[in-house]
């Protein structure tokens, strides 16, 4: 059980539930949340996210990109703790799940609005479960060639913060995307703390990540772009709507994205980095708390 528990990785958790509050939040600044709707959103993101941690566990195992090198958290697979035939079996059931709980949501939330928008969302749930799979897995996982960066924000972003947005309301609002990618950004930022850590390990294995690409120097100025990019996109969506000062709350938690990034910049042992992970993890969460209760007040 403790290594199905750490092979779930629930310090992720957080990070992937940030963009349904967030769209919930902003749901109910309109008027417009459904507590089942969010229940079902959070559930169908936890398998999910679930689902993307079995599959990378997995993924990295069976084409030995996780080596005895590897400085992160211990794999189970790789290590021998889980068998890759049970991991499988993991995979197929958290996808599963993950459907199960989709098409509950879909069949809730489109009740009233036709079918074609439930066929929409299915396939767009469809797309999350092949994208969470395939980041590791396959013969090009997307993972190895750099491209996860952009499937976190927009699976991270857009996609959990304006669908879930949706869901409650059945609308669109064009500013709406300008919170999703501040969280969008945030939650690209901990991929990249992840892959600045493993950038020796993953050259010799051939992941051509971001900060391989790039080196560490200028991977540690992407990570700035990033944050500071989250941040700027959440003040110009309150310069354009806030109407109190309340809606400037989420203020209160930047100099945590800034002591994260100092972290980043000053810790050259990659064994420092690992708590930074869940140091930006949970400082989105707080970001995303504190700009929910700003526009609901």
């Amino acid at each position: 059980m403790k290594a199905w528990i750490a092979a779930a990785r629930p310090r992720t958790l957080p990070l992937a539930l940030a963009s349904i509050i967030l769209g919930s939040f902003l749901a109910a600044s309109v008027g417009r949340f459904s507590w089942l709707t969010f229940t079902l959103a959070a559930l169908t993101t936890i398998f999910l996210q679930i689902l993307s941690n079995f599959a990378n566990d997995y993924g990295d195992a069976v084409s030995g990109k996780d080596t005895p090198d590897r400085v992160g958290p211990r794999r189970a697979v790789a290590t021998g703790d889980l068998t890759k035939e049970a991991m499988f079996k993991a995979i197929l059931v958290t996808a599963l799940l993950s459907l199960v709980s989709g098409v509950w949501l879909l069949i809730e939330a489109t009740r009233e609005s036709g079918a074609w928008l439930f066929w929409v969302f299915l396939i767009l749930g469809l797309l999350c479960i092949a994208a969470a799979v395939a980041y590791t897995n396959g013969k090009r996982p997307y993972g190895y060639a750099g491209y996860g960066d952009i499937a976190v924000l927009v699976f991270f972003g857009w996609v959990g913060v304006l669908g879930t947005y949706f869901l409650h309301t059945q609308s669109l609002g064009t500013w709406l995307l300008l919170p999703a990618s501040a969280v969008g950004f945030f939650a690209t930022g901990v991929l990249n703390i992840n892959n600045v850590r493993d950038i020796e390990t993953d050259a010799k294995t051939g992941k051509h990540s971001i900060p391989v690409r790039l080196g560490r120097k200028r991977a540690v100025r992407y990570h700035w772009l990033l944050l500071i990019s989250g941040m700027a996109c959440a003040l110009v969506y309150s310069l354009l709507t806030a109407s109190d000062w309340s809606a400037y709350l989420y203020v209160l938690s930047f100099p945590l994205f800034v002591l994260n990034g100092r972290a980043v910049e000053n810790h050259t042992n990659p064994a420092e980095l690992n708590p930074r992970l869940g140091q930006l993890a949970l400082s989105t969460l707080v970001f995303v708390l504190l700009f929910g209760l700003g526009v609901v007040l």
